[in-house]
């Protein structure tokens, strides 16, 4: 993040933002002045002696009750309409074209373009080029939300919505569920990663390969395991039995920065932890736990997971 010491709405990264950031200052600076002078209009009228006498007529009530909303709403509307005309209707040439589902309480990110692969939770997109990103829902509404980089845009059952990223750096940016959507709504985050170009090609070489095969032996014991608990049924991982589409697609896992929809670090304690327990990091999380296993099959199972990069 670029990391100015503004809330994330004020601190953009991003052409897609800067107009938000901008009509934001206004509100700010503009419901400020307001304010004044609505305190210095509310002294008069308590402590202004013969100046009071002289806001009390029915020019000044004409004036400040009337005109003066009509005229700065009617200036803020068409200020603000013209700000951010430029946010919809963009054509972009050679753009990253991403497939993303809120689901309960996660995000499925499908990359189409320039290669088709499934991952979760995080996306990741070239600096300095456009990134037109497909929302949707099977659900219930989500709303999607990357401050630094775009306004909200709602995923809505039954309809698909478009919104345009770009990154004008390097970075990773926060991102959040920005609609109410039942259990832990509050939880459901992710992070879009911007990479240099030349990273970012490499990156999508790596995630749209098969995961790599255990190399050591616990880890090959976490794998079996991974099969005989019936962890395929929910998660893919590709080039394995793992077929299964209910949860979020764990090939390349151990790449990813967070846990749990953005939540948690990504490391072996906290990946042991979410597979024991997920309810109590995550409540009303579909997850179920595998408290039941011994502390060596978890160290296999977490042993195995930590290898899929």
């Amino acid at each position: 993040m670029s990391g100015k010491g503004l809330p994330p709405v004020l601190d953009t990264a991003g052409p897609q933002a800067d107009p938000i950031a901008t009509l934001s200052w206004v509100l700010i600076v503009g419901g400020g002045v307001i304010l004044l002078i609505i305190l210095v209009a509310l002294g008069i009228a308590l402590f202004g002696g013969a100046w009071r006498r002289k806001f009390a007529g029915e020019r000044m009530v004409i004036i400040g009750g009337i005109l003066f909303p009509v005229v700065t709403l009617t200036g803020l509307l068409t200020y603000g309409l013209g700000l951010t005309a430029g946010l919809v209707g963009t054509e972009d040439a050679d753009p990253v074209r991403i497939h993303v589902t809120g689901e309960q309480w996660w995000w499925r990110v499908e990359y189409l373009e320039p290669a088709r692969f499934t991952s979760a939770n995080e996306i990741v997109i070239p600096v300095g080029r456009p990134a037109l990103i497909d929302l949707a829902s099977d659900n219930v509404i989500h709303s999607f939300w990357v401050p630094e980089l775009a306004g909200k845009l709602d995923m809505i059952p039954g309809k698909t919505n478009r919104i345009r990223l770009l990154a004008e750096e390097p970075g990773v940016y926060f991102g959040a569920c920005a609609e109410y959507c039942g259990g832990p709504h509050a939880l459901m985050l992710f992070r879009v990663r911007a990479l240099p170009p030349a990273d970012y090609a490499r990156w999508v070489r790596r995630e749209s390969g098969s995961a790599m095969p255990p190399s050591e032996s616990l880890a090959a014991e976490g794998a079996a395991l991974f099969q005989t608990l019936g962890c395929g049924g929910c998660h893919q991982v590709r080039g394995t039995r793992s077929r299964g589409l209910a949860g979020p697609d764990l090939t390349h896992v151990a790449s990813r920065l967070h846990l749990g929809a953005g939540i948690l670090p990504n490391n072996k304690g906290t990946l042991g932890g979410w597979v024991a327990n997920p309810q109590r990091l995550k409540p009303g999380v579909k997850m179920p736990a595998y408290s039941a296993l011994s502390a060596r099959e978890l160290r296999a199972l977490v042993t195995y997971m930590d290898g899929l990069e």
